[in-house]
């Protein structure tokens, strides 16, 4: 089957700064991958290129079949869902719930005078019901826990049917019960063979969801490891992507990491 993303030897240049270094990575239309490592490892940067949000420097990037370069990007974002923070601070804090989730039908953040058929109504409804949002609906954007909101922006993610879901660091600044519930939700879609193919992007393998198939290691904007999870994240591993000896461990699929003792 054809992959939804493949980079191959990517790199991306920010002025003198070498944010990522000769970059190959492929992911299948079933594939759900997280990716791990360090701040200003490019774990971010690179997700950006895979939302067609960004151009590599140099090298290949193909999203959803489409080299980014030679192709409409408005168009390829459309079909690749996203829930990021720098997208949650451009939805007006006044924006409704179900607005919130329609208006990525399409592709903006605030209604207006878009038009939306009933279809558009009932998947939208089916969404929010999906992530126990129904009963928010009429609520608006600035009135909602962070946990609300983070649950709000994934469902208006799938609002397109995506062919490709990006989430980047989907449980970062939630309490320990607004991550569990969270990760509930992506437990439930990891493990929907209609769902799309997923990437997300996190600090902390405790936010790992149950149902993740991959995992992909980055350091200064290199691969360190990539591949299976269960293989791959290993205490060798972690410890040569962070710098320091981490101590890695699994059980009923979720993961945890502490420095190793010395």
């Amino acid at each position: 089957m054809t992959d939804v993303l493949s980079l191959t030897d990517v790199t991306l240049r920010r002025g003198e700064n070498q944010v990522l270094d000769g970059i190959t990575w492929s992911v299948g239309p079933s594939d759900r991958w997280v990716i791990l490592g360090p701040n200003g490892a490019g774990k971010t940067s690179m997700l950006t290129i895979c939302a067609a949000r960004n151009h590599p420097t140099s090298g290949e990037a193909k999203v959803l079949g489409e080299t980014l370069g030679a192709v409409d990007t408005q168009e390829l974002r459309i079909r690749v869902g996203l829930a990021s923070a720098a997208l949650a601070d451009l939805i007006p804090g006044d924006e409704t719930v179900r607005n919130l989730v329609l208006t990525a039908a399409h592709g903006v953040t605030g209604r207006w005078r878009e038009e939306y058929d009933e279809l558009d109504e009932e998947r939208a409804s089916d969404l929010l019901a999906a992530f126990g949002m129904q009963d928010f609906a009429d609520r608006t954007f600035g009135t909602l826990s962070e946990g609300e909101r983070k649950r709000v922006q994934i469902a208006r993610s799938l609002m397109t049917d995506p062919e490709l879901l990006l989430l980047d660091e989907p449980a970062a600044g939630l309490d320990l019960g607004g991550r569990e519930e969270l990760l509930g939700a992506l437990t439930e879609l990891a493990g929907d063979g209609r769902a799309p193919a997923m990437v997300m992007v996190t600090h902390h393998v405790e936010e790992i969801p149950v149902g993740f198939t991959h995992v992909l290691l980055l350091r200064d904007g290199r691969i360190v490891a990539s591949g299976p999870l269960a293989e791959t994240l290993t205490s060798e591993n972690l410890t040569a992507a962070y710098g320091l000896p981490i101590q890695v461990a699994s059980e009923g699929g979720r993961f945890t990491a502490k420095r190793a003792a010395s």
